[in-house]
């Protein structure tokens, strides 16, 4: 009954899942840092950008770590990639991937957070904030993607 949500196995998923938890919680025991990436891609904006938003103190101050944070997200695919021989490609249209980014850029940056940021981080901290985005993240994206399958946009 599940197998067709997961046509590859479930087993990468499940691993993935267990990477990614473990590097934040790893992130977070070591040096008490919460690795979102919303706040990764204004911080990098406040390399380049000179508006006030980009130039908060937090920003700038994590900025560095935030990089690194990033490449090590990099790495762990390239390195997945190497062993595996997998590919990037997603089978997606890159208008619609685009499309997409912007929409959860947005949705990211109005709930102050993002689901690495809520739904890894502030859920494991028990913080009932992120627990309502989350579950705001996930309603707004079932009745999109139904939305979207009605219209026969997506199968």
């Amino acid at each position: 009954m599940i197998d067709p949500f997961f046509p590859r196995g479930i087993a990468h998923y499940l691993g993935g899942g267990l990477a990614i938890g473990g590097a934040v919680g790893l992130l977070y025991l070591a040096t008490g840092l919460v690795g979102g990436m919303s706040t990764l891609f204004s911080a990098a904006w406040s390399y380049v950008s000179r508006q006030a938003h980009f130039q908060g103190e937090h920003l700038r101050a994590s900025r560095v770590w935030r990089l690194v944070y990033a490449a090590g997200l990099i790495l762990g695919a390239l390195v997945y990639l190497a062993f595996t021989g997998g590919s990037f490609s997603t089978g997606v249209e890159a208008w619609r991937l685009f499309v997409g980014g912007l929409l959860i850029g947005f949705g990211a940056r109005l709930a102050n957070g993002c689901t690495a940021g809520h739904g890894i981080c502030g859920l494991a901290a028990l913080q009932w904030p992120s627990l309502v985005a989350v579950l705001v993240f996930l309603g707004t994206a079932i009745a999109v993607a139904q939305v979207f399958h009605g219209l026969g946009v997506v199968p």
